[in-house]
């Protein structure tokens, strides 16, 4: 009889054991040192980045980067963040309210909410084309969106062609070219000469309207919201023209009464008439006295649109707007350059009562009222300098603040000669085709944009909403701007600005007159790093303290940074930082 054999359990136990063992060996291998292991990287990469949105966990977080105790790299963003805008997102706001287009406009998770990460660049990025070339082309593979050139190239928005976008310069209403539009409006608008300086373009597709005006010295801020095209304003930043994402919804839009010399809107479905004329009301407010206002597309003298275009001029009559021209479907009217007069209306329009500060327009809603100009017409058009000449002369809206004049003029020379500073000693490439699109995110005056006007730039001058509100001289010197509370995200996509530049940037997390902080120093320079494009640069002034925790932070945000002393003409401690963003891929 044959023996059993009393090793085999054993044997065959051995066997898996080792079988395991050099399956794990196997593993290990191939997820280290071949591409398989990509993912499992990535979901661990994922698993912390989702960590950082629970609040206890994401103040230590942010408390480490600060102390500088914490010198690892911050987290990518999940690839399909590429054109993450935190403030504007579809998927949250769908779900709110429909009335006015409420659910368009900007609705922001709290800080604690967000997570923290970086996000990436698209696959295929590359440096953007420079200006006046980006004008006109663009790389595909910046913004791969066809969806504007397949439903609008017939219009001559923009097409596809090889590795570009390329813009011909049309819109829906002037697909023959921006250009012959222009000239028609200039049969009835001094486009030339420097009267006109700023105007507004809502609803402005990808820009080709404004980025043309800029041959004539007129500085246009181009807005739309985030819409089923979806990257409209990107193409816009991308081709070096200035715009913002905006919605006209419930709120005043984020600038100052009287701040445009030209509101233009071309098929821009603002029912203007609608609400009490509550959208008419608020352009109203935004135009300065004397100023042009041209609505091209329905409902002017447009099919099936009659109600519509007679409610329009209805309001327009009662508002006193003088009627320059109606040509096919486009209207030009002129505001009085006084003190708003009313006719009797059917909209129950009437004049804001004197406690209403019209410059207040950070999450201030709509109002049915009149603003008056208070200063006998010294706003309008043809009693302020025209264009280059009100740049440096102090506006009268300066003589509001105390010794505001003296304070204008200081603010002046101290930003010529701190612009200078950053050019020939900073080597800052201010001035070179490498900066096109610049945003101060502390303006104050604009002195430092109007210290760059000679210079191939234009310049967001933003006024945060808590700082005294001097956004409306910044309009009055012929520059552009808004309003913006740093503890938020800003209205733009990621990369698209080349140099961002703040003064005195711990002011900007800071509660008004107090040293307690309402938002994040890492939050807001994680919000820099999203608005800046790759080998961007950032330039940041602020005590050395400060700069010194800023110099912590931008380590972990990957960008390289020189510190340097203010410019010798300055008294302070102050120091400046200079960074430059890195050029990394997921």
């Amino acid at each position: 009889m044959a023996q059993p054999n009393r090793n085999a359990r054993q044997w065959k136990f051995l066997d898996i054991f080792t079988a395991m063992f050099f399956s794990l060996v196997l593993l290990f291998f191939l997820l280290v040192f071949t591409p398989f292991g990509d993912p499992l990287a990535y979901s661990g990469r994922q698993a912390l980045f989702l960590s950082t949105s629970d609040p206890k966990q994401r103040h230590r977080f942010v408390s480490l980067v600060e102390l500088g105790e914490h010198r690892q790299p911050i987290d990518p963003c999940p690839p399909d963040s590429v054109d993450h805008m935190p403030c504007e997102d579809p998927k949250r706001n769908s779900q709110l309210s429909r009335y006015m287009n409420f659910y368009r406009e900007r609705h922001c998770t709290l800080p604690d909410e967000m997570p923290l990460c970086l996000i990436p660049p698209p696959l295929d990025y590359k440096i953007p084309i420079q200006w006046p070339e980006s004008l006109h082309k663009v790389w595909h593979s910046n913004m791969p969106h066809n969806k504007i050139a397949t439903r609008k190239g017939h219009q001559g928005w923009m097409k596809e062609e090889g590795p570009y976008f390329i813009f011909p310069g049309g819109g829906t209403m002037f697909p023959d070219g921006a250009l012959p539009y222009i000239d028609k409006l200039r049969r009835f608008m001094p486009i030339k000469g420097g009267i006109i300086r700023t105007a507004l373009d809502m609803g402005c597709g990808v820009a080709s309207f404004g980025g043309s005006l800029l041959a004539e010295g007129i500085l246009t801020l181009s807005f739309a919201p985030r819409d089923s095209h979806k990257a409209q304003i990107q193409f816009a930043l991308e081709r070096g023209i200035p715009a913002f994402v905006l919605m006209f919804g419930t709120r005043r839009l984020p600038f100052p009464a009287f701040a445009f010399d030209f509101i233009h809107c071309s098929r821009c479905l603002i029912p203007f008439a609608a609400y009490n004329a509550t959208y008419f009301i608020e352009v109203d407010r935004l135009l300065r006295p004397g100023g042009f206002l041209v609505i091209s597309g329905p409902p002017v003298q447009w099919p099936k649109k009659e109600r519509e275009w007679e409610e329009l001029q209805a309001v327009a009559r009662a508002l006193c707007y003088e009627l320059i021209i109606v040509e096919g479907n486009t209207v030009i009217w002129k505001k009085p350059d006084r003190d708003p007069c009313l006719n009797p209306n059917e909209f129950r329009i009437g004049l804001c009562d004197e406690s209403d500060d019209p410059n207040v327009a950070w999450y201030v809603n709509l109002k049915r009222c009149v603003t008056p100009s208070f200063i006998n017409g010294g706003y309008a058009i043809g009693k302020i300098p025209g264009w280059p000449e009100r740049l440096l002369r102090a506006p009268s809206r300066a003589l509001i603040m105390n010794n505001g004049i003296d304070l204008f003029q200081a603010d002046t020379r101290r930003w010529a000669t701190r612009v200078a500073y950053y050019k020939n000693t900073l080597k800052v490439k201010l001035g070179t085709p490498a900066i096109r699109n610049v945003m101060d995110m502390n303006a104050f005056f604009g002195g430092f944009a109007a210290a760059l006007e000679t210079d191939p730039v234009w310049v967001m001058n933003v006024v945060p909403a808590r700082k005294p509100l001097t956004l409306d001289i910044i309009y009055d010197r012929g520059l552009i701007g808004v309003y913006h509370d740093w503890c938020e995200p800003f209205s733009t996509y990621p990369r698209t600005y080349d140099l961002i530049h703040v003064a005195s940037i711990d002011s900007l997390t800071k509660l008004p007159g107090s040293r307690n902080s309402s938002c994040s120093l890492v939050d807001l320079m994680a919000e820099i790093d999203r608005m800046l494009r790759p080998e961007g640069t950032a330039v940041i002034q602020d005590s050395p303290e400060v700069i010194k925790k800023v110099a912590r932070i931008a380590h972990v945000l990957r960008w390289v940074t020189t510190i340097n002393n203010k410019e010798p003409e300055s008294h302070g401690r102050g120091k400046i930082l200079v960074a430059t963003k890195t050029f990394w891929h997921l």
